[in-house]
């Protein structure tokens, strides 16, 4: 029987949902502009400079985006799982993160606009942006937080009502997610409320610069897999359900969780292997830990895999692939996450190039880390973020997928994937060729090395225009499926196997996981951090535009 989405709940997800869409309309704009004039096919007004717009493209698709899905996401999952409907102060903290979070967007956004916060979403010290747009990215942290609070209170009110059970997959997921989220973001915050926010009002005249990109990446890589779990939800608990198959092991998907849980965090110098002032045995530790969290990653594609072949085989598949045959790729509800998987295979093999000291040398200030990132949450994360709405809407708005829909998805999803070949397929070959990132449009006097990069510029500009298209496409869909004919669609949360083991109750005794990951953390950063502030570098700021 399908149970009837709540619908104080739903307005709830909804709003989420076009908040991050309409940041996905504004970023997308700024990120095809930017294509085009790094190209040289067009020039900017003197009013516009080509670093506001990367900033707003960086800003609004890494951060706004993602973070205002994921979170309406998790709460449809948690109303769902956990009782069927949002307990009252899990809905309050809910709007009010959402409003917390929407006025620092707001300020943030007119202030980049505005010209006066052009330092990119990394916002690199000694550049220096206007205290309002720090105040506004700690409005955003804080509104997260409030988030995170009503998904655990929502939690463990449910396991106080019915103790001894099993949490719901997609709810032990979503905890998993929100935790790793609100220990991650305590490094940006203490970067941006103690050290940007007095710095930028004159309070204080210099900075300690290794420290403050320190606290940053000690955000900034936790904040990739805050962006990949919630894809990995879909992959483990939905897409099972959507092939009409089970979920390979309950197990195995919730430790891969805890290990993301305990590796993501304590890897954040791996983004700074050429940074000077930081040990190289630190350096090194991080670059072990970060190729831990290969493990829970492989994992993932072992259980996928698994579940399509279960599948396969229980409807009377045959041979090694035969079971590809019985997958249903005209539903865009699996086929957008499915190439997302596919995607994520040169995505996460490019990431260890990338973690790499020696390989990392080579590629650290080009382009293709741009690309990387642009198949990992540009192509993996956004491609199933797609796919879901395509049941998330209409089930929160008690509509139907109707067949005109579903194959504007499907189109929508090759659109992408054309224009992300150009784009991050020039990127990444550019990049191996020396080409450097952050830069906008010039031929260093016409240097023949950077002659020989025009045409790849020229390909990703078209492939800007492409995904530019895609944009407009799942803009438009996502509107069209709230008007879509009225009806009740299934919230798909898949079953577990049969023949898969019991789930241990210790992976949920959270004071152990929680104790490890602090643990970790603190023997990663506790001595490198001692080091940062006994042998400062500071700096006074510097605004260059």
């Amino acid at each position: 029987m399908k149970q009837t989405f709540d619908r104080g709940d739903g307005k709830l997800v909804l709003a989420h949902v076009i908040f991050a869409f309409a940041a996905l309309l504004i970023g997308g704009i700024a990120g095809m502009l930017q294509g085009m004039v790094r190209s040289g096919m067009v020039t900017l007004p003197a009013n516009i400079g080509y670093y506001e717009l990367l900033t707003a493209h960086g800003v609004l698709m890494a951060l706004i985006f993602t973070t205002y899905f994921i979170i309406g996401f998790l709460y449809s999952g948690v109303s769902n799982t956990l009782g069927g409907r949002l307990y009252p102060l899990t809905r309050k903290l809910g709007w009010l993160g959402y409003l917390t979070m929407s006025v620092g967007t707001i300020i943030g956004v007119v202030v980049i606009l505005l010209g006066k916060a052009t330092v990119l979403y990394t916002f690199y010290a000694p550049m220096k942006a206007s205290p309002w747009f720090y105040i506004a990215l700690a409005l955003v942290v804080i509104g997260s937080w409030l988030s995170g609070f009503g998904i655990f209170h929502q939690y463990s009110r449910w396991r106080a009502e019915n103790q001894g059970k099993l949490s719901p997959l997609f709810a032990f997921m979503s905890v998993v997610t929100m935790l790793m989220w609100q220990i991650a973001t305590i490094g940006v915050a203490i970067e941006v409320v103690v050290q940007l926010i007095p710095w930028s009002f004159g309070w204080v005249d210099t900075i300690n610069v290794v420290l403050s990109r320190t606290l940053f990446w000690y955000f900034g890589h936790p904040l990739v897999y805050f962006w990949l779990l919630p894809a990995y939800i879909c992959w483990y608990v939905v897409i099972p359900k959507i092939i009409g198959g089970r979920i390979f092991s309950d197990s195995l998907a919730r430790l891969s969780f805890i290990l993301f849980l305990l590796f993501s965090i304590p890897v954040g110098f791996h983004h700074q292997l050429m940074e000077p002032g930081i040990s190289g045995f630190w350096k090194f530790l991080q670059v072990v830990l970060t190729f831990m969290v290969i493990v829970p990653s492989l994992m993932t594609a072992f259980s996928m895999f698994a579940t399509f072949e279960m599948n396969g085989r229980a409807k009377g598949a045959k041979g090694l692939f035969g079971w590809l045959k019985v997958l249903p790729w005209k539903d865009v509800r699996f086929f957008a996450p499915f190439m997302g998987m596919l995607v994520f295979i040169p995505a996460g093999a490019g990431g260890i190039i990338n973690a790499s000291n020696q390989m990392n040398a080579v590629v650290h200030n080009t382009l293709w880390v741009t690309g990387h990132f642009h198949l990992t949450v540009a192509t993996s994360v956004a491609l199933t973020f797609f796919g879901i709405i395509y049941w998330l809407i209409p089930t929160v708005t008690g509509r139907v997928l109707t067949p005109k829909m579903n194959k504007l998805g499907i189109i929508q999803t090759l659109i992408w994937c054309v224009g992300m070949l150009f784009m991050s397929g020039s990127m990444h070959t550019v990049g191996l060729m020396g080409d450097p990132r952050r830069t906008a449009y010039t031929t260093y006097d016409d240097h023949p090395d950077a002659v020989l990069w025009m045409p790849y510029h020229v390909a990703m500009a078209i492939g800007g225009m492409i995904l530019f298209v895609g944009v407009i496409l799942i803009v438009y869909n996502m509107f069209a499926l709230m008007r879509a004919p009225k009806g009740e669609t299934e919230y798909p949360i898949g079953q577990v196997s049969e023949e898969s083991e019991p789930t241990p109750r210790f992976l949920e005794r959270w004071g152990i996981w929680l104790g490890l990951a602090v643990a970790l953390i603190l023997f990663a950063y506790t001595i490198p951090l001692i080091d940062m502030l006994n042998n400062t570098v500071n700096s006074p700021g510097y605004v260059t535009w």
